[in-house]
């Protein structure tokens, strides 16, 4: 719905007089598709300088029109309370339409007010469903926040093999200060791995990779 559309709309002419129309409305969603990714990026700017109502006055059409980026980041000025009072439900509802288009960030987010309890009851096995969906699109975040739930042995049964796993995955994708929670977590878990579990767990994680995070 718009993101990384910031080029000119163009299409070729080459076409036989009857797919005129198909072609007119290919360009005509093109040319939306830009005009909306300008919207977008116009709310994104005012977030950066913190003029937050200028943000929600931007995104908050792109959102009821169905846009997913707008969704998601109009839910974080709920859940944050940046600029308008923090209302979770109402952060809980953009997210999931964001989430419902297979937008990671948003299921990883949506999962997260699960594992908490902000603004939905706390239910651990939705917040797994949620992170599962984000992990298998390859969300480091929601790869950690698993690992955690098997680790505890919160809405899964409790399994260091499956934690190590994740832990180990998400250490591998992440960078800077998002890579090191993931890593020492598998570190640690791995300390109290006998060697066959830990073996086990590792080709796990190279299987998970494999086949790209789905099926895991």
């Amino acid at each position: 719905t718009g993101a990384g559309t910031s080029g000119e709309c163009s299409v070729s002419n080459n076409r036989t007089l009857s797919l005129r129309f198909p072609i007119a409305l290919v360009l005509s969603i093109c040319c939306l598709t830009t005009a909306v990714w300008a919207d977008f990026e116009t709310g994104m700017d005012a977030y950066d300088r913190e003029d937050y109502a200028t943000a929600v006055r931007e995104w908050q059409p792109l959102a009821e029109q169905g846009d997913a980026q707008a969704q998601l980041h109009l839910g974080l000025l709920y859940a944050n309370g940046d600029g308008i009072p923090q209302d979770y439900a109402t952060a809980h509802q953009w997210y999931e339409q964001a989430a419902a288009q297979g937008y990671a960030m948003a299921q990883y987010n949506l999962g997260l007010l699960y594992d908490t309890g902000d603004g939905v009851p706390q239910d651990y096995a939705k917040a797994r469903q949620w992170y599962e969906q984000a992990a298998a699109r390859g969300y480091a975040m929601a790869q950690t926040n698993l690992g955690v739930l098997y680790r505890s042995g919160h809405g899964v049964p409790q399994n260091d093999m499956r934690a190590y796993m994740w832990f180990s995955l998400a250490a591998a994708r992440s960078t800077g200060n998002l890579q090191k929670p993931a890593a020492d977590s598998r570190d640690n878990i791995s300390h109290r791995m006998p060697p066959a579990q830990l073996v086990e767990a590792q080709w796990l994680a190279n299987r998970c990779e494999a086949r790209q995070f789905k099926g895991c």
